[in-house]
């Protein structure tokens, strides 16, 4: 983004105070020019035709009337641009959160539109509040959480349970059903038993057509603006509404969104601060990518931390003026890119001309068939869904493949928000699992091979007589320190000779808590009486201090704490007179690592 010289990297980590911390929006207009504008209003006229479409699909996707949509797209866009820190990130109805939203909205609003749109509004202001919480906090790390595996298990979810809910607009017969399951089935037996209606088919899948050969062959023509245009003026000169009974848009409301204070009961609260838990994780994970894709690609720096925070802002305020939950968009952020967007003004033109739309032309959209809705969400449903990813999975970390399809069983079957949290646990364990038994290995030295090196992988490495090498990769904690002592006493039995010395490689070791500080001194003891000394070497100055506190660097011996498994190597030989049984004499008695 040559317009706006991107900062030094000094400059990049410098902490950003008053105003232009808290409203980078504003900052970015003291070096705004005329030329930017051009760009950006240019931007946002072709942004325009793909928001107002793809927000009143996502609407219909979600259980909400389309104008829900559209009120969640003007204000975010607004919002974003005064607290939002990505110079072209656009914000607004998201299909990574429509299925979220429709779990925990739907079953609670029993079949009442408007009561289903005040509880969506509420859902947005819960997830903005805790986003905000989250960014003044710093807490975004809690993002991590969500792994790739994780990810994609929960994007291909997500395709899944739209595809299913979408079908049926664009086959142009209702399906009803609480689960993925009841509404497959409801599906399969429509088409059985023939309610597809073929106009409603062909609009749908020509829809389909349409967005795809121009993103494969045309990427520069707008697809979606192409369908939902051809769409529209087909059932106006057919008059398919009304001969054939096509389902369409119908009127919008005229005006723009008032200021509504979602009502919630006590029970209501509840369930939603679990869909809004779920939708802050999620959106906020999303929207960190997707910030740092862009700001690495045009070399400006993002504090994460406030980009949280303008997203919990956008989030409260669509929800006070009837919108539900919105994130960053992976689809309409790379058509602003692509068409030219400099700054965030691109969003708010592109919000000002959807409220013109709403303001004056309230009944231009009346004949948008859903079915083309349908389509361009099918569409957008086909981007994110994850297939090369899994096939990597399935290639490089089978544990990981199986994590991700844990994730998108549960997200299709048991529910987004209980998919999710069902895979992060099981990640968590997987991850405690990894440390719980972590890879150890007895070391040898390998001619012509610096360092020391797993005996394991290296038949041929060198073991000095009386001398056990240990290395262990991980911190020492409650869940694996008996295994630490274990493999220590199996090392000690296995050797060849009687062990003297017993050195573990605890570089790797990050952290030692109060649980595996008594378990080495019980280590310890034991090997005394068997007369076998307990050494560490490569012991990181934090690991040093804590056993300090616990009192064990005194018990061990600070002469019997090595810098370098090498130094503790030559100590030992120098201690016994021990020589290497060395079958190349020319190499020295101990390799420093």
């Amino acid at each position: 983004m040559t317009d706006i010289p991107p900062p030094s990297l000094t400059a990049r980590h410098q902490r950003v105070d008053g105003l232009r911390r808290w409203f980078p929006g504003f900052a970015i207009l003291n070096r705004y020019t005329g030329a930017l504008f051009l760009r950006d209003l240019a931007a946002g006229l072709v942004l325009t035709a793909l928001l107002a479409p793809v927000g009143m699909g996502y609407a219909e996707a979600t259980g909400l009337p389309a104008i829900y949509g559209l009120y969640a797209t003007i204000i975010p866009l607004l919002a974003y641009a005064v607290f939002g820190p990505s110079r072209i990130l656009i914000i607004g109805p998201d299909s990574a959160l429509t299925a979220l939203i429709a779990a925990t909205v739907i079953p609670m609003a029993a079949g009442d539109p408007n009561r289903a749109a005040s509880l969506a509004a509420a859902l947005a202001v819960l997830a903005g509040v805790f986003s905000i919480v989250a960014g003044v906090a710093r807490v975004g790390f809690i993002t991590d959480l969500l792994s790739k595996p994780i990810r994609y298990g929960y994007l291909n979810g997500i395709a899944l349970t739209l595809l299913v809910s979408q079908l049926p607009k664009v086959l142009g017969f209702p399906v009803h059903g609480a689960s993925i399951v009841e509404a497959v089935a409801g599906l399969v037996q429509g088409i059985a038993g023939g309610k597809a209606r073929g106009i409603s088919c062909l609009i749908g899948f020509s829809c389909l057509a349409t967005i795809f050969c121009c993103k494969r062959w045309a990427p520069r023509v707008p697809g979606v603006l192409v369908a939902v245009v051809g769409a529209t003026l087909c059932v106006k000169v057919f008059d398919l509404a009304a001969h054939d009974g096509i389902a369409v848009v119908g009127s919008l409301p005229r005006g723009l969104p008032a200021f509504l204070l979602p009502h919630v009961t006590s029970a209501e609260f509840r369930t939603l601060c679990t869909g809004a838990v779920a939708i802050t994780l999620v959106s906020i994970a999303d929207m960190s990518v997707l910030s740092r894709i862009y700001a690495m690609r045009w070399k400006y720096y993002v504090d994460e931390n406030q980009e949280i925070i303008a997203l919990g802002i956008a989030n409260v305020a669509t929800g006070l003026f009837q919108g539900f939950s919105v994130s960053s968009s992976a689809s309409r952020t790379p058509v602003a890119e692509a068409a030219g967007a400099r700054t965030q003004i691109t969003g708010v033109v592109g919000a000002v001309f959807i409220a013109l739309l709403l303001i004056f032309a309230p009944n231009l959209m009346h004949d948008l068939p859903t079915a083309a809705l349908g389509a361009v969400v099918i569409a957008a449903c086909w981007t994110f869904l994850e297939v090369r990813a899994l096939a990597r999975l399935y290639r490089l970390r089978r544990d990981e493949f199986i994590l991700s399809n844990v994730c998108f069983l549960g997200v299709a079957v048991l529910g987004v928000i209980q998919g999710i949290f069902t895979a992060m646990v099981l990640s968590l364990l997987l991850f405690i699992w990894r440390a719980w038994r972590p890879y150890h290995a007895v070391l040898g030295r390998v001619d012509g091979v610096r360092g020391y090196h797993d005996v394991s992988r290296h038949p041929e490495a060198i073991q000095v007589p009386g001398l056990v090498l240990f290395r262990w990769d991980a911190p020492l904690f409650f869940a694996n320190a008996e295994i630490f002592r274990e493999q220590i006493l199996r090392a000690v039995s296995d050797a060849s000779t009687p062990t003297r010395w017993v050195v573990v490689g605890a570089e790797p070791v990050a952290d030692i808590d109060i649980t595996a500080a008594d378990v080495v001194s019980e280590l310890d003891e034991e090997l005394k009486q068997a007369g076998v000394r307990l050494c560490f070497a490569q012991m990181k100055g934090p690991v040093k201090d804590r056993l300090k506190q616990y009192g064990l660097f005194d018990t061990i011996g600070a002469d019997h704490i090595f810098p370098t498994i090498g130094q503790s190597v030559d100590r030992y030989l120098e201690t016994h007179q021990v020589d290497w049984v060395d079958s190349a004499p020319e190499q020295p008695k101990a390799v420093l690592d």
